[in-house]
């Protein structure tokens, strides 16, 4: 099996990537998928046996535009890429409990991680494809599925930014302590990921750490089209 995927992963400044994460919540990565490899994925939307399941998020009130759970066993490129972001971002998600004086449960590696998930009657997969046309949103959400959460995503847009759509940025909003939200908008290059907080993240206070909550979404399609792969590293009752 290729490990052009891992070699990407490892490309990013990790430690730089940590600070990033810190300050924002959230930070972009190197390019992970080629154009080519970006198409290849986007193009699996219309084959629903990829799938296990599609969600109109309008019927939801979860925005405008529509998505779908890959089933396993997935696409080469989304599960060499979750096993290899996996042990980068566990240091981070480590470093965040330990100060706020939770103990972290994740173990060494994804499929550890997983089993644990399906213990707790977590087994369905969580790989996200989503397809957004001109009008389309996201509300600002996080990505719980159950008891096992790990607090941090990634997400890949597929597609070109001011090539194939307009709009379209990553919006993340923190609710700080005592003190107004803050948001951060992220226009995603082709192929780059961003890593973000999935649920809360420790930030400095008067007493110590404190857990900010956090949401994400996506602003509105202006024009063309916008493909999505989301990679959560907990799975769904």
């Amino acid at each position: 099996m290729s490990d052009q995927f891992a070699r990407r992963v490892a490309a990013a400044d990790w430690a730089a990537v940590a600070d990033e994460v810190d300050g924002h919540g959230c930070a972009l990565l190197p390019q992970l998928l080629t154009p080519a490899e970006s198409a290849q994925i986007a193009d699996l939307y219309d084959d629903v046996s990829h799938f296990r399941a599609t969600i109109d998020m309008a019927r939801y009130r979860f925005g405008e535009g529509e998505y779908r759970y890959f089933s396993a066993p997935f696409p080469e490129p989304v599960e060499r890429l979750r096993q290899a972001l996996y042990p980068r971002l566990l240091p981070i998600a480590q470093d965040w409990w330990r100060r706020l004086g939770r103990d972290p449960e994740w173990p060494d590696t994804l499929d550890e991680w997983l089993d644990v998930c399906h213990t707790a009657g977590q087994t369905r997969p969580t790989p996200i494809l989503l397809r957004y046309h001109e009008g389309d949103w996201n509300a600002l959400h996080r990505d719980l599925y159950g008891d096992k959460v790990f607090p941090l995503q990634v997400v890949i847009n597929l597609n070109d930014p001011g090539v194939d759509h307009t709009g379209g940025e990553f919006l993340l909003v923190e609710q700080r302590p005592r003190a107004q939200s803050r948001g951060t908008s992220t226009l995603i290059p082709q192929g780059h990921g961003l890593v973000f907080t999935t649920r809360d993240r420790p930030v400095k206070s008067v007493r110590g750490w404190s857990a900010a909550p956090v949401r994400h979404g996506v602003s509105t399609i202006r024009s063309g089209r916008r493909h999505t792969l989301g990679l959560v590293f907990h799975d769904a009752t």
